[in-house]
Formats: C-alpha cells, structure tokens, sequence
C-alpha cells in the first residue's frame, strides 16, 4: 500500500505544554528551500508522498483561468481559498455561478455549516441549515463549474479525474511541483487530489511568490498571488492564520487537511511542513519560525503573527502553558 513517511523518519517539531509538563508532541518533517530551490533547512523526510489537500488550490486556480475562467478580485482568491463560510464568502462564490450562468446547485461539494460563528448562527437560526455553498472548498468548484460553461464542458462530471477541467489541473500541478504525482484519490471536498512530496509543494509554492515581482514568469500564477494578498480575507478568513499571515507578513500562506502547510516569502523563500497526526495546530508556529530561522522574515515579525494566532493553555480560567517549539526547530532560531 503506498504511504507517507513512517515516524521514524519525522523529527519533533512542537510540544503542547501545560504547566512544566509535555503533554503532547507534535512530530512531523519539513523543508525550507531558498528562491533558486536549493534546500536551507531539512527536517524529516521531505521527499516520500504526502496528500497535498488544499495546498494545491492556487494552482488548481490557475488552471482555471488557463481554461479561460475570467476571475477578478476576490474570485481569484475564492477560487484558491479554504474559506470559513463567512456571508461575505458565499456572495462572491455566488456571483462567480451567477456569472457562468450557473446557480448553487450546481456544485458537487459536500454541504456543510460555515465555519464562521455569525453566518452558522444565522444559518441556524433561519433554518437554512448546511449549504454547499457555505463548503470551504465551494470557490473552487465554482472556478471548476467555470471553466466547463467557458469551454462547453459537461458539468455534472467535472470531478471525474478524466474530465477536461482535472486534466488541465494534473498538468499544472506537475508544472509548479516539478513531480509527477505518486498516486491519486479523492479529497474531502470530492476532486481529485495527489500525493507529491514536501519538497515539491515548496518549489511550486516558491514560484508562485516570485511570480508576483517577475514579468518573465506565468501571468496567471502572478494573478494568483496577488489576489491572495489583496484579498487575503477570502483565502481563509477575518482573523484567521492564513489570512494574518499574508495581512501583516505578505507572506503567502496556504493550509491543507491532516497537518499541512505551506508558506512562501516575497523572495521565493519557501516552507512546506506536515504533521504526521494530522493536527494543524502548531502547523503556523513551526512554519513561520522557520522562516525566521533564514532570515525571510525577521523573529519580531513572526512574533507579532504568532502572538495573534497561538491560544494559551487553559487551566479552568487561567493560562497553564502553551504551545512551544522542539528542539530542532528552536535550535535553529538560536
């Protein structure tokens, strides 16, 4: 059966502290590589197959608009995002139907209460219950649902892996990860997804960010980043890590079920990191303090980040601890 690291292979990357106690440690692998790909920090096993989940939504994005899907604003955004549902969220994916000549039922996501607190506690309160619409994932199909009525595509089988629309995607994920995916399946979300390696989502990560500041690269990768960072609200969501993060460091920041992360700096400067128990709480800590630990962007500003986005633990009404570095990543901030 093929898999992905074994813990063996992984190294502690954060512990879960309450009192002078280790309750929890969070073990996984990591890679921080430089603008030209050159590896700057390895920790674990970088190169075996791990699900890429949601981190491949900017580029499943650009290939959307490489089907002639015409995104602007924050439906570029939208269509890379792992939203929390907010009301805001659902009108733009609304209006991206709306203007492909669609409607919400034409989406194939699972349906699902929003994330965000106010719009489920509407949702709730009007009876409207789960929506596909409110889905994290719901941008994306809508850019899917696009690029079928631009094309004269079939849209009730545009998650089948050998529709049109998830050929062009398998392309351009090969493109920007450099890989050929290992093996296939189905996300939460119901599209095809991949196995490729840590290693290979930085690469594709580091050239989006340089997109942005270098005309020779892909125009649509550079729409994609950008829009992130204009919108970084409808990649995630008010307050939120991902958004914080591209909000007060525009550095880009995408999150993936079962432990995933992936940053990447200005430069090109990329971190891609999973979890082995597919937590995603210390995924941000880690993430940034390995930027910080090569210089792409300064400890202060991962701190100023981190002290928006970390919880203490709690002791009835008193913090008791907190989530800490390990040693190998706190070596190398010192």
């Amino acid at each position: 059966m093929p898999e992905t690291f074994r813990a063996s292979e992984a190294v502690e990357l954060a512990h879960y502290v309450r009192g002078d106690f280790i309750e929890s440690r969070h073990v996984g692998s990591a890679v921080v590589l430089d603008p030209n790909g050159e590896t700057l920090v390895q920790l674990g096993n970088v190169t075996a197959p791990v699900y890429a989940r949601s981190t491949v939504k900017p580029f499943q994005a650009i290939a959307a608009m490489e089907l002639h899907v015409p995104l602007r604003g924050p439906q570029v955004a939208l269509a890379a995002a792992s939203h929390c549902g907010s009301q805001e969220h659902q009108d733009v994916v609304r209006g991206m139907l709306a203007q492909a000549g669609l409607s919400p039922e034409d989406l194939r996501c699972p349906v699902d209460y929003p994330e965000d607190e106010a719009t489920r506690d509407e949702a709730i309160r009007s009876g409207l219950g789960r929506t596909r619409l409110a889905f994290n994932c719901s941008g994306k199909h809508a850019a899917f649902l696009w690029a079928c009525t631009e094309n004269g595509w079939d849209t009730e089988t545009y998650l089948d892996p050998s529709h049109p629309v998830q050929q062009r995607v398998a392309r351009v994920i090969a493109e920007y990860t450099q890989e050929t995916p290992s093996t296939w399946s189905v996300d939460g979300c119901g599209a095809p997804v991949p196995a490729v390696s840590l290693r290979g989502l930085a690469t594709a990560f580091s050239t989006l960010a340089q997109s942005r500041l270098d005309l020779s690269k892909n125009a649509r990768a550079m729409t994609v980043a950008t829009a992130m960072l204009d919108y970084p609200w409808a990649v995630h969501g008010h307050g939120l890590p991902n958004t914080l993060v591209m909000e007060d460091l525009e550095v880009l920041a995408k999150l993936g079920a079962e432990g995933l992360l992936v940053l990447a700096a200005p430069d090109g400067t990329s971190v891609a990191l999973k979890m082995l128990d597919g937590s995603s709480r210390a995924t941000t800590l880690v993430g940034l303090s390995l930027l910080a630990s090569v210089g792409a962007i300064t400890h202060e500003q991962a701190g100023g980040v981190l002290s928006q986005v970390l919880r203490p633990i709690m002791g009835g009404d008193k913090p008791v601890g907190s989530l800490r570095l390990a040693e190998p990543v706190a070596d190398l901030l010192a």
